[in-house]
């Protein structure tokens, strides 16, 4: 499908924060697929591999952890961007990235930061992905960071709407490159964060039912679900019922990606260029009201059902026990971070707080654990509930 007017042009990108001369310029590859290999090459997407989706340090092999959750996004984001005319190559790049500045162990390690730094700060993974793709994670000998397009960044900053009230973190980065926080994304931004409600609400029923925190009578209490279960059972009528389920997920999915394009098509009747899709005053990619009203109650029960289950809670909070231990260590006692994290610790805060911050959120679950292990002895307790 050729570009639509609306879409993000690789050709007219606004470029990079730091000049570097000779990096692929003349190349095959467009600065939109230049900015996702920078991503798929570095230290932090690799990390995703060993970071909690839902379940904190799963110990089966068939569960989601950040780096699948990021493909399964990207795989639904590039279906969505090629069926609206939008940039491919971007929204992948998005959808890939998006996840990078969760700490090990998911929302729990990330409330643990967050309570740590809260008289420097406080801590937010959205905000720490731009740090990470900024500052943190620096391959290159010439500027820090992955050195992103300026519409990569402006759409991992504004992938869920224009920040009114930016932390510090992004403060910092939006100060030293204008990211314009008050527009809404283009909308390949808007896709990706789409694509990543569309994602971990199927998915993690998946593996929700897979470890029994959730039951199918427990499901068929929303009609919606009931309505595509019965569907389901009438198609396959004598498949195993493990098979029906992840047909019921399947299908799901592609009912809330159809009601997206039809819905955003419709929205964007008379906008003929990606400025106009960042001056509109409200998202233009979106769910139909009612299909809106579906997802938000799945998301009530999801928290209700899984998220606070009884046994997610306990891991949560030994989880969260871990990391403010890690934090504490550190503080008084830098050497027992790497050698390179300890010796370039600042001296000052809040400077000296966020830089121990920045260490810890890079950990995987396991080498967090690790940490823990080697700093007090004994292993953790409680982390794993599947």
């Amino acid at each position: 499908m050729s570009r639509a007017p609306y879409a993000a042009d690789p050709a007219k990108t606004r470029g990079r924060e730091f000049d570097q001369p000779g990096h692929g310029a003349r190349g095959p590859r467009s600065a939109f697929q230049r900015d996702r290999d920078r991503i798929i090459h570095s230290i932090a997407f690799r990390r995703l591999a060993g970071k909690t989706q839902v379940f904190v340090a799963p110990d089966g092999d068939h569960y989601r952890v950040r780096l699948t959750h990021s493909l399964e996004v990207a795989q639904i984001g590039r279906v969505i961007a090629r069926a609206l005319g939008l940039d491919e190559d971007l929204t992948e790049a998005l959808c890939l990235s998006h996840d990078l500045g969760h700490p090990p162990f998911g929302h729990p390690g990330e409330n643990a930061l967050d309570e740590a730094l809260q008289r420097h700060g406080g801590f937010d993974h959205n905000e720490h992905a731009l740090r990470t793709v900024m500052r943190l994670d620096a391959p290159y000998c010439d500027c820090p960071g992955l050195n992103l397009t300026w519409e990569t960044l402006e759409g991992l900053a504004k992938h869920n709407g224009p920040v009114a009230q930016p932390g510090w973190a992004l403060t910092e980065l939006n100060a030293a490159f204008p990211l314009e926080l008050s527009q809404w994304s283009s909308l390949e931004g808007q896709v990706a964060a789409l694509a990543d409600d569309i994602a971990y609400d199927n998915h993690d029923i998946d593996d929700g039912l897979r470890a029994g925190f959730l039951e199918l009578d427990q499901l068929l209490e929303l009609d919606f679900i009931a309505d595509l279960w019965r569907d389901v059972e009438k198609r396959f009528p004598n498949a195993r019922r493990d098979e029906q389920l992840r047909e019921m997920v399947r299908s799901q999915i592609g009912v809330m990606v159809n009601d997206l394009l039809e819905t955003t098509r419709a929205n964007l009747k008379g906008i003929d260029s990606v400025e106009q899709v960042r001056g509109a005053g409200c998202a233009l990619a979106t769910f139909s009201p009612d299909m809106a009203k579906q997802e938000r109650t799945l998301k009530t029960f999801m928290y209700a059902n899984l998220y606070h289950h009884e046994a997610q809670k306990r891991a949560a909070q030994a989880a969260r026990s871990v990391i403010a231990k890690l934090y504490v260590a550190y503080d008084q006692e830098p050497a027992l971070m790497n050698s390179g994290w300890s010796e370039t610790l600042p001296d000052a805060q809040p400077e000296r707080a966020r830089h121990i911050a920045d260490f810890i959120a890079g950990m995987t679950d396991r080498f967090a654990m690790n940490q823990y292990s080697r700093i007090y002895g004994e292993r953790p307790e409680g982390l794993s509930n599947v």
